[in-house]
Parts: structure tokens; C-alpha cells; sequence
């Protein structure tokens, strides 16, 4: 009987401590994930001049997968003026790790020159639009001016130090083929340049048959979502479209005065995701 109540001691006493080893273990986990899991923003040196913002963010894309496409950053300053300054940039979503060095836009100085700053702070949130996922980071205003100021690597160092490599996804595209019934008879004729009846409708045009089409300007021209990186786009007009290794982009002061080019590189995209508006 005494035996094994002894037993049965050691039992729960060994029980005990195993939850107890088990919290611990825990705590310990939770703990490095808090410290070392958390996404980390690190100020970059801008080469955009005094409305550039340079940055990078490390996150387990693991973990939580997003496409990061946009940064805010807040100043709330209540005893000082302006009190309140926001701006945003949005740019192509990141996967992984990533440094960009934006144009933040006239915002941005009037940010960096506010008056009375002691108490401010500033928040700074970095998040994808698409994913519905954001992380912020606060500081007061002058630990984020000392940031910036002290900040000595590039966006473009970084990501040269970062790269991920991946390669280029392959789509193929099917071939498509029908056979046609047979037209029925007319006494109808198309009414072409290449048809030597309507030779004389078309030699005002140069006197060859061939129409001259004219050139128009371009306001905007974006690429929607679904871009398969197939090069078509830049192969036509590389002045104006860049592929990247997941999409392609719109380059920065791109030349928008030959629409021609710009409609003829649209009809070539093979999923339809370039669109622009006529000036």
C-alpha cells in the first residue's frame, strides 16, 4: 500500500514537471518568434533627393505570404505645425525581402521640416493593398530623422546583397485551329486596299493601295494584373515597358507621344493586360 502511493507520487511529482518543461518551452518559443519573427523595417540611403524615401522590410514570406505594394508614412505632431502630414507610394508587390527607393512626392519635405517636433511621432506602415495585410513600425520623429540621416547602404546594394533566385515561371500558351464551312456565293466584294477592284478608292492614300493610319498621344498606359512575363511588350517598345522576373512595369518617364507603338504592343500581349487612354 505504501509502495505504491510512493509510486504514485513520483508519478504525478515527474507529470507535474513535464507541463511545467512543456510551458517553459513554450514561453521560450513565443518569445524568439516576438523578438526575432516580427517583420523588421530598416532605413536605406535615398538617392531621390529631399522627397526620396529608401527602405527595405524582411518578413517571413513563409509564414504569412503577401504581395507587399504600398508604404504610408504618418506624422502626428499636436504641439507643433503641421500637425498632421501623411504620404503614400504605391509600387510593384514584393514577395520576399525587398529595398525601394521611392519619390514620396512634396509630402515627404513637409514632413522632415515640421516645426515643434519634440513630442511628435511618426508611424510608418508598410503593406499589400491586394493580400489586405499591413505591418507598422512607430518611433518619435526624431529617432526616425536620426534614422534617415545615419542610414549609409542602397536600396540597390541590398537587394544586390538579398537576391533571391528564382527562375522566370514558363506559360505555355495553346495553339488554337479550326476549319471553316464553306462561304456561300456572292455577288458581293470586300472592299479592301489589297482588292485591285477598289484599287481607285484607295490611291489617295499614297498610291500604293495602303491607308496611312496616324499617330496619336498617349495620357496613360498601366498593365493590369496577370501579366505572364512574356517579353512581347518590351520587345516592341523597351522605352516603355520593363519585365520583371514576376510582371512587367511601366518605366519611370516613359515616352508617350507614339500611341502606334504603344496599341501595337497591347494587341500583341498575348493575355490582354496593357491598357492605356488616348490622350
Amino acid at each position: 500500500m505504501n509502495t505504491s502511493a510512493i509510486a504514485m507520487g513520483v508519478a504525478l511529482v515527474v507529470a507535474i514537471g513535464l507541463v511545467i518543461s512543456m510551458a517553459g518551452l513554450s514561453l521560450t518559443i513565443g518569445a524568439i518568434e516576438f523578438l526575432f519573427g516580427k517583420p523588421k523595417f530598416l532605413f536605406l540611403k535615398s538617392q531621390k533627393g529631399p522627397n526620396g524615401l529608401a527602405f527595405a522590410l524582411k518578413w517571413n514570406s513563409a509564414k504569412e505570404p503577401a504581395s507587399i505594394d504600398y508604404i504610408k508614412v504618418k506624422l502626428y505632431n499636436p504641439f507643433g505645425k503641421p500637425q498632421q502630414v501623411e504620404v503614400t507610394s504605391i509600387f510593384p508587390g514584393k514577395t520576399n525581402t525587398f529595398a525601394e527607393d521611392l519619390n514620396m512626392g512634396p509630402g515627404m519635405e513637409t514632413l522632415l521640416k515640421a516645426h515643434g517636433i519634440e513630442q511628435a511621432r511618426v508611424v510608418i506602415e508598410v503593406g499589400s493593398k491586394k493580400n489586405g495585410v499591413s505591418h507598422q513600425f512607430e518611433m518619435p520623429w526624431p529617432k526616425f530623422r536620426e534614422n534617415l540621416a545615419k542610414a549609409r547602404e542602397t536600396a540597390e546594394s541590398f537587394n544586390a546583397q538579398n537576391e533571391i533566385k528564382s527562375s522566370r515561371p514558363y506559360f505555355e500558351i495553346p495553339k488554337r485551329s479550326f476549319i471553316a464551312e464553306n462561304f456561300a456565293t456572292s455577288n458581293k466584294a470586300l472592299k479592301i486596299a489589297s482588292n485591285p477592284e477598289f484599287a481607285g478608292d484607295f490611291s489617295s492614300a499614297g498610291g500604293d493601295g495602303q491607308t496611312t493610319v496616324e499617330n496619336f498621344l498617349v495620357s496613360k498606359v498601366w498593365i493590369n494584373e496577370g501579366c505572364i512575363v512574356c517579353d512581347a511588350c518590351e520587345g516592341i517598345y523597351p522605352e516603355v515597358f520593363e519585365v520583371k522576373s514576376d510582371t512587367c512595369v511601366i518605366r519611370p518617364d516613359a515616352p508617350l507621344d507614339n500611341g502606334l507603338k504603344i496599341q501595337e504592343a497591347a494587341e500583341a500581349c498575348p493575355v490582354e493586360v496593357i491598357k492605356y487612354n488616348k490622350a
